[in-house]
């Protein structure tokens, strides 16, 4: 606590955020409740999504983000949210008003996680150090375990409601992917359901593939994402000898799609390839990130 003594000689204290990770309020969320706390994290934001990220430690469960104050983030979620970006009232929480700072970083923070993406329809990641009030909420009953939480998205997390935004990185370059979300299969197209083949949590992986192709081991990653799809097919489908016919169906900023069906089961299966934006982040080089699997599906087959 900070307190300054006034001119009459009342003390005012304002509480100091605490400095903390994601990880830690992911670990231990009771022990950060109703406190103000400040953390330099990503940033992930999209369709039923408006969280903290962490490559580090597991994705589930999350910590929800919502703007103090009177302004909302317009996130789109289950049930009865709408996009509206105004409360008529400051944000309350748990008997605790939230105030919000409208500073130039908040503006330039709330630009990059709305609409116009760039990536376009898949959300966006943004890296920044925010400050606001943590709130652990209560143990939830779900299938794979019992998380804190209550709130967001079918009160999937923990919150923390955004007080002030202190910095905010700029999405400045043309060869990263800065979305939050991968392509998935159009079923109107394949005429089927499809399974996806990525395990939950990959995120820790792509920093293991980033190391192999700084080593050397797989230095073909940094410029070549066809091979790196391929590479990735032959391991998912379990093919022997060489994968041929492999086709590119989209491309856009720091990411390719690809295509191949499997002559023998007549799968479909689909592979997106990205340059992610956060991975820059632990590449001993920024400037160099490796190209890496961001998704893998296969739909239809025998």
């Amino acid at each position: 606590m900070l307190c300054v003594l006034g001119l009459y000689g009342t003390a005012h204290c304002q509480e100091q955020p605490a400095k903390v990770t994601v990880c830690q309020l992911k670990n231990a969320p009771p022990t950060y409740n109703h406190k103000s706390i400040e953390v330099t994290a990503f940033v992930s934001h999209d369709f039923e999504d408006f969280t903290l990220f962490d490559p580090t430690c597991p994705s589930w469960p999350d910590v929800w983000l919502e703007y103090g104050g009177t302004s909302k983030s317009g996130t789109m979620y289950c049930c009865g949210v709408t996009d509206d970006r105004h409360r008529p009232e400051e944000l309350v929480v748990e008997n605790i008003p939230v105030t919000l700072t409208i500073n130039d970083e908040f503006r330039e923070f709330d630009k990059l996680v709305q609409l116009p993406f760039r990536s376009e329809k898949h959300g966006s990641i943004v890296h920044a150090t925010l400050v606001g009030r943590f709130f652990a909420g209560e143990r939830q009953r779900f299938a794979k375990g019992n998380p804190w939480g209550g709130f967001g998205h079918m009160g999937c997390c923990t919150l923390l409601a955004i007080q002030e935004v202190k910095s905010v990185d700029p999405q400045d370059r043309d060869d990263l992917d800065y979305g939050a979300s991968s392509d998935q299969p159009d079923t109107d197209k394949t005429g089927c359901g499809y399974r996806d083949l990525t395990p939950l949590g990959p995120v820790v992986n792509l920093i293991e593939a980033q190391r192999r192709a700084e080593s050397g081991q797989e230095n073909w990653a940094f410029e070549h994402p066809e091979h790196v799809a391929t590479e990735a097919l032959g391991k998912l489908a379990a093919v022997d000898g060489p994968i041929v016919g492999v086709k590119q169906t989209r491309k856009a900023q720091g990411r390719f799609v690809y295509e191949w069906r499997a002559s023998k089961t007549h799968a479909i299966y689909m592979v997106v390839v990205s340059r992610p934006y956060w991975l820059s982040f632990y590449a001993r080089d920024p400037k160099r990130v490796a190209w890496v699997i961001a998704a893998a599906y296969e739909s239809c087959g025998n």
